[in-house]
């Protein structure tokens, strides 16, 4: 191939990597560590009889079961609807090597108007997944996109690894969190999360 050839191979390839991503590095992982957000004595945001806590569950395990699905493994923060310090959670996940955390949640507002999917990050990597996700998300369950923003959650800024924190949707609106409650919100949420997750692996 001639030098110019060459040239021109690389730079596509860099941009290829850019649109897909956001940044021309790749986020390498072999572990997905899960975090549903919330339970046990904290529910999260309740409206309507619809727990937070539980439709993050949902998502969560609709995302372990696709990764499991193409051979990744994976580490639940919890399983259950037991409390979990935001401590505890990302000592989770700095208990392993070439990791990402994702943390899986369901957002409320006084205002009940507001509706729409954000993803919070905190380091360069976190960013590159956050966005990633972020152009997926939204579009797919047909809500305002919100974007992604830096925030200095505990989760994010005492977790060692790459870290995301997701919020699906706002239950606090009543026409969103119907739609929040449906079993296809759920599984396309999760179906967003993890096709931005491949996307920068």
């Amino acid at each position: 191939m001639k030098e110019g050839h060459q040239i021109r191979a690389f730079v596509i390839g860099l941009l290829v990597l850019t649109v897909t991503c956001g940044f021309a590095t790749a986020a390498r992982f072999s572990t997905v560590v899960i975090d549903p957000g919330h339970g046990g004595r904290d529910k999260g945001a309740y409206w309507g009889g619809v727990r937070e806590s539980r439709l993050n569950m949902k998502v969560a395990q609709d995302l372990e079961g696709l990764l499991k699905k193409r051979g990744i493994r994976t580490v639940m923060t919890r399983r259950s609807d037991v409390f979990v310090s935001l401590g505890s959670r990302a000592a989770v996940a700095n208990r392993y090597r070439s990791a990402v955390f994702v943390s899986i949640h369901f957002n409320a507002s006084t205002s009940r108007s507001i509706k729409g999917a954000e993803t919070f990050y905190w380091g360069t990597t976190g960013k590159m997944i956050a966005g990633a996700i972020q152009r997926r998300l939204p579009s797919r369950v047909k809500t305002t996109n919100r974007g992604i923003k830096r925030r200095g959650f505990t989760v994010l800024v005492q977790t060692r690894c790459p870290a995301v924190l997701v919020e699906c949707g706002f239950i606090s609106n009543s026409r969103e969190r119907l739609r929040c409650s449906t079993r296809w919100y759920q599984q396309t949420a999760a179906r967003a999360i993890y096709d931005g997750l491949m996307a920068c692996r």
